[in-house]
């Protein structure tokens, strides 16, 4: 089976367990409603009897109709899992018959945007992002396996042929990590508005200026950031290993999200003392949220509040946005280590100390210090918290002063791809990029 129709089939499935969990939601207000009106009814003396009588009644049909939705629903499923074998059958292939092969990513170009390949990619990486931990737990096939790439395609981690793949690769390999609910198409986006060519983004200005090669990381964004960091780990480890020339130098760029990854992948990098830490020379963290991303602390609140009213009307909502994946969860205060989420604080994590941590921020407003762009930031990280600036000192992110900049008139998005941005990431790399 190629991967085009395993994501067709993880479709069918996720539309499949849609339909269930909207029934469960449907199931639970119908009764929450019966029990309220049955519990009113059996308080009024002449009612009490008749409510006793017909509540069991009532409660039955409810259960049974129900029931026959998701039979029905259920059967869909089976039909089409059968009819897509008897398929396989026809055409001659085995039924357990599994070759995964690589669907071709959007090119690394702003004017892919909209092409089907865009679109695909780009509804691949929103869908895990919202629930690509039920995904992974279901086994799902549009759940996303965390892979290298460049130029648009999947690295392949063998010597042979990821040398043909990076024929120019330099001794310096710069990885970058996109944010929540994208790929690493991201990086990409804004480039001809923002630079007059298409082409243009961090990785292709860093290897004319620097000679560092780009790498770019897809990943499911719904997992525990910790998750993706300790997946990152190990990926940059088999990617050194394999690596056509010896690598001399690691460069983490992450956005948003991704400055989390790359911080969480330093640390199990650094607890499982994998061989490429040594070669770590920056880590840089854009846009990312270190004490946590306003909105996803906004929705834990609301989600809290609503659970407060035993109604339908609030525990359904409730249960809604309380379905959100673990890995927007670990924004609401900047989650990077299990036991973050796990005892629900956050941890203050050291740098590796023979490498140089750089942070980029944004406000909205041309001035960073006017009064809306310190409380909005980018719009979706405020600029304290991307600069890590706590104000205990226990809890703040140890970036060096030196180490980091603010950028007036940019939103989050446009942090990915900016002129303004890459000439402070580039000061960030220059001193020490030519090793």
């Amino acid at each position: 089976m190629t991967l085009g129709v395993r994501r067709w089939l993880g479709i069918k499935n996720l539309v499949i367990d849609a339909v269930e969990k909207t029934t469960d939601l449907v199931q639970d207000a119908h009764e929450s409603a019966l029990r309220r009106s049955y519990a009113v009814a059996k308080w009024i003396e002449p009612l009490e009897k008749p409510a006793a009588l017909l509540e069991p009644i009532h409660r039955l049909t409810v259960a049974t109709v129900f029931a026959r939705i998701r039979l029905t629903n259920r059967a869909v499923g089976a039909l089409i899992d059968e009819g897509a074998r008897l398929a396989r059958a026809m055409a001659g292939a085995p039924n357990d018959e599994c070759v995964i092969e690589e669907d071709a990513g959007p090119p690394m170009r702003s004017d892919a945007l909209g092409s089907a390949a865009w679109f695909r990619d780009a509804a691949l990486g929103a869908v895990n992002g919202a629930v690509g931990d039920y995904l992974a737990e279901e086994g799902n096939a549009l759940g996303l396996e965390m892979t290298l790439r460049h130029d648009g395609a999947e690295l392949p981690l063998d010597p042979a042929r990821l040398a043909a793949a990076l024929p120019h690769a330099s001794p310096k390999i710069c990885v970058f990590v996109h944010g929540l609910a994208c790929t690493e198409w991201s990086w990409s986006a804004f480039a001809e508005a923002s630079h007059g060519d298409p082409a243009v983004n961090y990785g292709t200005l860093l290897a004319r200026d620097l000679g560092l090669t780009p790498i770019y990381v897809r990943y499911n964004s719904g997992l525990h950031i910790s998750h993706n960091g300790r997946r990152l780990a190990e990926l940059v480890d088999e990617l050194c290993a394999a690596y056509p020339v010896a690598a001399e130098q690691v460069v983490l760029i992450g956005h948003s999200m991704g400055g989390l990854v790359a911080r969480s992948a330093c640390h199990y990098a650094s607890e499982s003392a994998r061989p490429w830490l040594a070669k770590l020379r920056h880590v840089v963290c854009i846009g990312s949220p270190h004490l946590g991303a306003p909105l996803e602390k906004a929705s834990h609140a609301l989600t809290s509040v609503l659970r407060l009213f035993d109604t339908p009307g609030t525990q359904i909502p409730a249960r809604i946005l309380d379905a959100r994946s673990v890995g927007i969860k670990d924004l609401r205060h900047g989650y990077v280590i299990d036991d973050d989420w796990v005892d629900d604080a956050r941890t203050q994590l050291p740098f590796v100390p023979h490498a140089t941590y750089g942070f980029i921020a944004a406000s909205v407003t041309a001035n960073p210090e006017h009064p809306m762009g310190t409380l909005v930031g980018d719009l979706l990280v405020r600029v304290v918290s991307a600069t890590g600036a706590h104000p205990e000192p226990a809890q703040r992110i140890p970036f060096a002063l030196d180490h980091g900049a603010v950028v007036g008139g940019l939103s989050h998005l446009r942090l990915a791809n900016h002129p303004d941005v890459y000439a402070q990431l580039r000061k960030l790399l220059a001193p020490n990029a030519g090793g």
